[in-house]
């Protein structure tokens, strides 16, 4: 799930930094933290994977015409934090609720309020964020939380007011000023959703600006009192995040996490030896692979090792992996080829079994029938494998020497990804449990139309599902709950409705043509073992948690997608072979939704995928006509692009992407 923090031009930059990286260390790996604009706010459908929506301090209004997303967001179940804000309750009828002083925001500005309406408490609560056009009357202030803990060097701009809140029902003050004795912030529920407001910059760490210079320039505190006084702000941002209904992880969860970059290993099954020397003399060409020591690429730069030197390297870099750094600091990347069929010991690779992937993929790819291929080796058959990576997609599309000179098939596998590839804009959050790996191939334009690779996203995403399927992983019984969700999402049934359906997984397709063929990195990102609140294999069955295991999931699905791949090239990228199975395990047969791609929207019917460029197919739904069809003509169709539109499958409407 998502928390997004709106980045849009009224929102004072510091207090978003500060609170992007506030959020991020509180609430990693639990959650995905980021920044999302105006633009996306207001045309994307971005609720339904959203936990929680937060609007940092602003410099100016904030833009009304977000006001309704967000209202509708909460109403529906959302979870909203504002900071830098105010907030009055009133009556039905516009005045003071049970009889309270309300400050009465909004009916003469330029730019309307937030107004909630609280079904509970039968009154309108009003949000106005304060506006802090300038730095004048910054200020250090003292807060005191419900335990009676008193935090000073809180920075403050402006006197923010609640009011009208004394009597209601449902109310929790987070925190009070302690000189005036009202309230600082706040959380409660509304309708469905839930709110907190914050007054002060609870955002603001204090041994950082703007915090640090209003505390100089106030009482005297010792770095220590300031060390104390800031682990009681954190403490109280935690606290409003619980309010808010979300899980933090515990310390043991997040000391867990990875902060930079861990060398990989390339390796490959020992059932064939020679497979990394002819990587190596490939990457080196036109010297020997013996000779390989370091590539420059456009992305990246490699540095390559032997297997001798991997304790060494790897535990120097896990000494340093938890301290933060820079991004651009994470240069060169380090690779260790393990020659002749040799693995690294598993106190090397903890987090994942090279050796037990290589005996699960021999004993699925013996169950599976494979027509005749011209590649030297199967797929997973050679492995570079990360505990921690920037992005597995990124290292291979984004470097296209490399990319153009690696053998295929190569599948690069990390337990960890710092920088992870979604759809778009997306981001795929990868905390441990979360199996991620991008698959390289190669083909002939010659042999395969360009025009079928749309088809590719479909088939791999099948591929997941059915090996989810597969006795050894989940079996069919707790695997019928794995869906397509079209054109590349996964989604598993945590109960019985349309609603109940959370995405586990996704499947990102990137393409490089060159010299008459065409370069494919297949990127999949699948939740197999995580904890809640993040939905995963593991929550589907019972006993799933105890049998699962990434190594053996990660070879049924390249084992599965071979068999498919082998028959979709040889077939010339028809999909003809599939078409059934895909539409028996996609949540969208017969599917009503509103296409709010046409002026005015239109309701359609979803009947399938078209044959030849792989597009989603609708029949507009008509008063008094059968729902669909084997005769409709071909001019009855509205037919839509994967790659310029957005389905919002819980509110059925597909949208133009932006």
């Amino acid at each position: 799930m998502n928390v997004l923090v709106y980045s849009g031009p009224e929102i004072i930059q510091a207090s978003l930094n500060h609170i992007l990286a506030g959020l991020r260390s509180t609430l990693v790996p639990h959650y995905t933290v980021q920044s999302i604009t105006q633009q996306t706010l207001t045309t994307q459908p971005w609720q339904k994977s959203c936990a929680l929506l937060v609007l940092p301090r602003t410099r100016q209004r904030f833009l009304s015409v977000a006001s309704k997303h967000i209202k509708e967001f909460v109403e529906a179940g959302g979870a909203y934090l504002m900071l830098g804000t105010g907030a009055s309750a009133a009556s039905r009828s516009g005045g003071p609720a049970f009889g309270s002083t309300s400050i009465g925001f909004g009916s003469e500005a330029a730019e309307t309020p937030l107004k909630f309406y609280d079904n509970f408490n039968n009154c309108y609560i009003t949000c106005e964020e304060v506006v802090n056009e300038s730095e004048t009357k910054a200020r250090s202030i003292a807060l005191r939380t419900l335990e009676g803990i008193e935090l000073n060097g809180v920075y403050d701009n402006e006197s923010a007011q609640f009011n009208g809140f004394e009597r209601l029902k449902g109310v929790s003050v987070l925190a009070k000023y302690v000189i005036e004795d009202r309230t600082a912030g706040l959380a409660m529920e509304v309708n469905k959703g839930r709110i907190a407001l914050w007054g002060p910059g609870i955002e603001y760490p204090l041994n950082e600006e703007p915090a640090s210079s209003t505390i100089a320039n106030s009482t005297k505190f010792s770095p220590d009192e300031i060390v104390k006084f800031d682990a009681t702000r954190k403490a109280l941002i935690t606290t409003t995040l619980t309010q808010l209904g979300l899980q933090v992880p515990q310390e043991t969860e997040k000391k867990a996490n990875i902060s930079r970059p861990l060398p990989q290993f390339l390796t490959s099954t020992p059932a064939k030896p020679t497979i990394i020397s002819q990587i190596t003399d490939a990457i080196a060409a036109p010297q020997a692979g013996s000779q390989l020591s370091s590539l420059k690429d456009s992305n990246d730069e490699f540095y390559f090792h032997s297997l001798q030197e991997s304790s060494d390297l790897i535990n120097s870099a896990r000494d340093n992996s938890k301290t933060p750094s820079d991004p651009s600091t994470w240069q060169p990347k380090h690779i260790i080829v393990c020659k002749d069929g040799a693995l690294p010991s598993s106190e090397l690779t903890p987090l994942f079994d090279l050796d037990l992937f290589y005996k699960f993929l021999s004993s699925a790819r013996n169950k599976e029938v494979f027509s005749n291929s011209s590649d030297p080796w199967g797929m997973g058959e050679a492995l570079l494998y990360g505990e921690a990576v920037t992005s597995t997609q990124t290292m291979l599309d984004k470097n296209p020497h490399l990319l153009s000179h690696l053998p295929t098939p190569l599948l690069s596998l990390a337990s960890y990804q710092l920088a992870g590839r979604g759809r778009g804009s997306n981001v795929w959050l990868s905390p441990s449990g979360c199996l991620q790996f991008s698959l390289l191939l190669r083909v002939a334009l010659a042999d395969f139309p360009g025009s079928k690779l749309v088809f590719l996203q479909y088939l791999f995403a099948l591929a997941v599902v059915e090996a989810c399927r597969d006795e050894t992983v989940l079996g069919p019984k707790a695997g019928d709950k794995i869906k397509l969700k079209w054109p590349n999402d996964i989604y598993a049934s945590v109960g019985l409705g349309r609603d109940d359906y959370r995405k586990i997984g996704g499947v990102l397709v990137n393409t490089s043509f060159f010299g008459g063929k065409v370069d494919i990195v297949i990127g999949c990102g699948l939740n197999v073992l995580n904890l809640p609140p993040i939905t995963s294999l593991s929550q589907l069955h019972p006993s799933a948690r105890a049998s699962l295991s990434m190594e053996r999931t990660a070879a049924m699905i390249m084992s599965k997608f071979e068999s498919m791949w082998t028959t979709f090239v040889k077939e010339r990228g028809s999909f003809q072979s599939f078409n059934d199975l895909y539409l028996a395990r996609w949540l969208h047969s017969d599917q009503l939704v509103t296409l709010t791609t046409t002026t005015p929207h239109t309701a359609v019917r979803i009947v399938g995928i078209t044959p030849d460029y792989g597009l989603l197919r609708t029949i507009p739904e008509r008063s008094g006509m059968p729902r669909y069809s084997s005769s409709a003509r071909e001019d009855d169709y509205i037919d839509l692009q994967p790659d310029g539109n957005s389905f919002d499958l819980m509110a059925n409407l597909i949208k133009s992407k932006s």
